[in-house]
């Protein structure tokens, strides 16, 4: 265990030399810890530092959750996850009635995705006042774009939809259901639904870079997230959640069997399944604004990996992945950042302009190049690592963007075509 500890050690330390972290890490195998540390600040305008009981949001980790409380439902029979998802929401939810409450679990329910740059939800409409019923029908009450469990489509609305859907059945608010019957049997008292207006103690504010310096981010109604994000945790918590997976609590065999079931593109409910190192893993990570958190659970073996970060600095999932590769004795990359493309200043010029009102531009300002969002009020410098290649300056990056000319010449950034009436700075 000490030579494992002593890699963790290295290969973390090194890693987090590169980038300006704001988080914790624990790994835990057998029970014994390997490797625990917090870094960064939980409050950077009080000078609070993060420790290893700070509690931050998990972003899509909270799906697990409220899966495993549809699963609670259907344990009672209260629901039958086979069957139409219409049956069990409420009388004026209206969804395709071939939509079953399994699509709905495993993200095969062809529902309209409005997670995109085209549709004013993100930044738009979800920092304004919540309407469960305004919001249901301007965004999810919308014909399937595919037949329902023919495609693996990653969709929060899923799971905004089965959140509604536990508070139809059971008759509680979701928040209420999740507590009383999975953070308080599992002695959680560290986890909690966060709807953007109550007192969370010891929890580590949400940051992000505009140009060099951390800033909070951008403001958002944490109530859209409803069953697909919206959890705050910490290690200790999470620890315990674990714990309550790997030994199979609270749920009867049948229906921990249909949670961890496999089903299309490696996604069970909730998690994701993954046969690597000749074992099990089931995972999920978290990312939205100034959050970056990631699991990994390996049950056979008893390991559990936790990440949870209040900034946007490193890549949760290379991370958490070379973690996984220490501990199972496969050699890991030293960790690097992208070398910088030399490229002149005319050509990076080139590169500026708008590709979508108010949501993606490109700006050249003293001599940087910069990836501007929300109508220009967040500024992420990016720099060439490539021809028509790009990284972020202050956050690792598996998959630089890319800015390239499509078959008519015109420049794209994220499949967007640059509107040369434009001028960028």
């Amino acid at each position: 265990m000490e030579a494992l500890r002593l890699k963790l050690d290295a290969y973390i330390n090194k890693y987090l030399e590169l980038w300006d972290f704001y988080g914790v890490i624990q790994v835990t195998k057998k029970g014994e810890l390997l490797f625990e540390n917090a870094y960064g600040y939980a409050n950077i305008e009080f000078g609070i530092k993060n420790d290893i009981h700070s509690r931050f949001s998990i972003a899509s980790m909270a799906k697990q959750f409220t899966a495993f409380a549809i699963m609670l439902l259907y344990d009672k029979k209260m629901l039958d996850i086979d069957k139409s998802a219409q049956l069990y929401l409420p009388a004026d939810m209206k969804l395709d009635e071939s939509i079953t409450v399994h699509h709905l679990l495993s993200h095969t329910s062809g529902l309209y995705n409005f997670y995109n740059f085209d549709d004013d939800f993100f930044a738009g409409y979800n920092r304004m006042d919540y309407s469960r019923d305004d919001f249901f029908s301007r965004y999810i009450n919308k014909k399937p774009t595919k037949p329902p469990g023919t495609e693996y489509d990653y969709n929060n609305s899923n799971y905004n939809l089965l959140a509604w859907i536990i508070e139809n059945v059971s008759g509680e608010k979701y928040e209420e259901y999740i507590r009383n019957n999975i953070f308080l049997p599992l002695d959680m008292l560290n986890s909690d639904v966060d709807d953007g207006c109550k007192i969370l103690a010891n929890r580590s504010g949400k940051y992000v870079k505009d140009f060099n310096a951390h800033i909070q981010c951008p403001y958002y109604n944490e109530k859209f997230s409803i069953g697909a994000g919206a959890i705050i945790s910490n290690c200790d918590d999470l620890y315990k959640w674990y714990t309550c997976l790997r030994d199979r609590k609270i749920l009867s065999q049948h229906a921990y069997s249909r949670f961890f079931n496999e089903n299309k593109n490696n996604y069970c409910y909730g998690l994701e399944h993954h046969h690597v190192y000749g074992t099990d893993r089931y995972s999920h990570g978290g990312d939205h604004l100034g959050i970056s958190t990631y699991m990994q659970d390996y049950f056979d073996e008893d390991v559990c990996i936790i990440i949870l970060s209040n900034n946007e600095a490193i890549n949760q999932y290379r991370l958490g992945n070379a973690i996984s590769d220490i501990l199972h004795q496969v050699e890991t990359e030293v960790p690097t950042k992208y070398e910088e493309f030399p490229v002149n200043e005319s050509k990076l010029k080139e590169y500026c302009g708008t590709y979508l009102k108010d949501k993606i531009q490109v700006e050249f300002i003293n001599g940087k190049l910069y990836f501007t969002r929300f109508s220009g009020n967040l500024h992420i410098e990016i720099y060439p690592v490539g021809e028509g290649r790009f990284a972020r300056r202050y956050s690792d990056q598996i998959h630089p963007y890319s800015i390239v000319e499509n078959e008519n010449g015109n420049l794209t950034f994220f499949g967007y075509v640059k509107d040369n009436s434009v001028k960028g700075r």
